[in-house]
């Protein structure tokens, strides 16, 4: 998810049961009044009032149950919840993402919120998402935003080039490489693509070719880089040295750093998340003309579903007032506006037809949407050292393939012999 950091998994020395016993010094009761925190990583303005206008409304509507915004960080937002789980502060709700909540849950410090869950909400996400968030018929987490990896491309190129603009439902990688190479020309490259932090992109995608990465067989898990793990991989590697149809210097950028570029023109093409569609919106100027292409595609067109969460805390000596607020949270009309702030796929099947209404599938929306329906768990969201493979493994590994500095052979072996390292 976007601006995500992950800190090296840390060792929460204190159990559950103990710092349940503190309780939450987040939450309180004066006069018959309960008040909860709420810790919210969203910074987009449009999404942070969004989010105020829902605490806004609750709180007009549960006068004996307020809720507190508090301004939380994605960049810190794993470090400062081991700290606050260890010395039992954690707030009542915490805003986060799957892949970073496992560890916890599995610790025991989220409460389960199946209680609080409405049929309504439970039934309106798709299950596969609600997979992210479960484990042993517990929910640990209400997810609430999705996003998936798509093509931006510059539709003036497009025309210039006499490229055909892609129909259906999904673009084959062959189709999308046959692309990029039709649009690099000596003034511009067919494709820009920021993979300075290439790690979540590669396992997301890597399901478009059934490559799993994380195989786990009772208590022992294992990563594994076959065939189908190295299509993404191999695939980006050739269109930058062999089709020489992604600029080599854009690799080692940001997705953000990319993105002038392509207003630019220097580039007909970028691969980015979906989110950032708003920035295009908000910095090309009004000349700029561009689209959405359908979802990459392999053997199938799934991407890892990384969403969003919302997650109570064990702690808190509130937690179905708490849970009751995710719920809330959760509504149809609630997601749409969230959603809008950032440019991220709603879970919810209601929700995501009220962003279509609403926006009338305008700057890409259609496209976006339609990706939502792909996204499925994978297995490195239930794997509790994944954020310490990812950052010290696979991050680095990645990229030297892609700044040509090994082979395939070598990132496979690199990628696998480093799980035995931090948690194999």
């Amino acid at each position: 998810m976007r601006t995500r950091r992950f800190a090296a998994a840390a060792a929460l020395a204190v159990t559950a049961a103990t710092l349940a016993a503190c309780g939450s010094s987040d939450s309180g009761s004066t006069g018959g009044t309960i008040t909860l925190k709420f810790q919210s990583l969203a910074f987009q303005q449009p999404t942070v009032a969004a989010s105020k206008k829902i605490v806004a409304d609750w709180n007009a509507a549960h006068p004996k149950i307020q809720v507190q915004y508090i301004q939380g960080s994605w960049d810190s937002v794993h470090d400062q919840l081991v700290t606050q789980f260890q010395g039992g502060s954690a707030p009542d709700i915490i805003h986060d993402e799957s892949a970073d909540i496992a560890g916890f849950a599995k610790q025991g410090f989220l409460a389960d919120l199946a209680p609080q869950i409405s049929g309504e909400v439970k039934s309106s996400i798709p299950d596969g998402v609600w997979q992210t968030v479960s484990a042993d018929g517990k929910i640990y987490g209400g997810p609430t935003l999705l996003q998936s990896y798509v093509v931006f491309v510059n539709t003036d190129l497009l025309k210039q080039a006499g490229v055909t603009m892609p129909t259906g439902s999904t673009l084959s990688w062959d189709s999308f490489q046959a692309m990029a190479k039709s649009l690099t020309t000596p003034k511009h490259y067919g494709v820009g693509w920021g993979l300075k932090s290439p790690t979540a992109s590669v396992l997301s995608m890597g399901l478009n070719f059934d490559g799993k990465f994380f195989y786990t067989e009772g208590d022992k898990t294992t990563v594994k880089v076959d065939a189908a793990e190295q299509e993404v991989p191999r695939r980006i590697h050739d269109m930058i040295y062999t089709d020489k149809s992604i600029d080599p210097t854009s690799v080692s950028q940001s997705g953000g750093d990319v993105l002038p570029g392509f207003y630019a023109g220097k580039y007909a093409m970028t691969v980015q998340g979906s989110y950032a569609a708003q920035q295009i919106v908000a910095d090309a100027k009004p000349s700029f003309h561009w689209a959405v292409l359908p979802i990459l595609a392999g053997t199938s067109a799934h991407q890892a579903a990384d969403p969003q969460t919302l997650s109570v805390s064990a702690q808190s000596k509130h937690v179905a007032e708490a849970g009751q607020f995710v719920n809330y949270f959760l509504a149809a009309d609630n997601l749409a506006a969230v959603a809008q702030g950032d440019w991220l796929i709603p879970t919810s099947a209601a929700a995501q037809s009220a962003v279509a209404k609403q926006t009338g599938g305008k700057d890409g929306w259609t496209a976006t949407l339609a990706t939502g329906s792909q996204l499925t768990e994978a297995p490195f969201q239930q794997v509790a050292d994944y954020p310490k493979w990812k950052d010290q493994i696979a991050t680095p590994a990645l990229q030297q393939y892609f700044a040509n500095k090994i082979d395939l052979a070598t990132l496979s072996s690199k990628l696998s012999d480093g799980w035995t390292q931090v948690g194999g």
